[in-house]
């Protein structure tokens, strides 16, 4: 009687450290999965989801009122700068021609759009000569002062004069980076200047990847 006894508790005692182990392995395929990311993943700063930049209300190079809807079907990057800038805007819209020269015939579902913090200076005559000049493509956009800073506030993009020798020869201070919004106007990325154009490269076909 006894050893039958002892015979059912082990018995009894394997069953439960076999149910134990099997909610052990549900458990550890659980936290697995949840780990595993639902989305593509982006080399960039992924924002999908922001409560901020969903659209503009501004008039193009050529005189155009443009807004974000009118570039759906398109991935956009968005960049704010001016034209007098000496540095960080040429240098940021070179590397984005030579990002859409790699992207080859893709490069049509890509859309770069400039627009300036400084209206003041960057006249329509003046975005219409500055910008396509980095490409054809590009479109400056431009509205004025109080439309231009509700659109930078929209876009949590900082920016301020810096005085210089004479009242029109200032610089501005200005956030450096670029969005990148999906082909359904959706607000995906930002991009800080300074590192190579191969992550964004990588990103943009990540995007017009996913869009097919």
């Amino acid at each position: 009687m006894l050893i039958t006894t002892s015979a059912s508790r082990i018995a009894q005692h394997g069953a439960i450290g076999r149910l134990f182990s099997a909610l052990v392995l549900i458990v550890i395929a659980l936290v697995i999965g949840g780990c595993t990311p639902s989305g593509p993943t982006f080399r960039n700063v992924d924002i999908t989801g922001a409560d901020y930049g969903k659209d503009f209300a501004l008039t193009d190079h050529t005189g155009r009122p443009r807004t974000l809807a009118d570039f759906r079907g398109k991935v956009v990057v968005m960049f704010f700068g001016y034209t007098h800038c000496p540095d960080v805007c040429p240098t940021t819209m070179a590397e984005l021609n030579l990002v859409l020269k790699e992207l080859g015939s893709e490069a049509a579902r890509v859309q770069v759009l400039f627009v300036t913090l400084d209206p003041e200076r960057d006249t329509q005559a003046l975005l219409a000569q500055y910008v396509p000049a980095f490409n054809p493509g590009f479109i400056g956009l431009y509205s004025d002062v109080a439309t231009t800073a509700r659109v930078a506030k929209d876009f949590k993009v900082f920016f301020q004069k810096v005085p210089g020798s004479s009242p029109d020869n200032y610089t501005m201070d200005h956030t450096a980076g670029s969005y990148v919004f999906d082909e359904q106007g959706r607000l995906r990325l930002f991009v800080r200047h300074g590192g190579s154009s191969e992550p964004l490269l990588a990103d943009l076909k990540t995007l017009l990847a996913a869009a097919k």
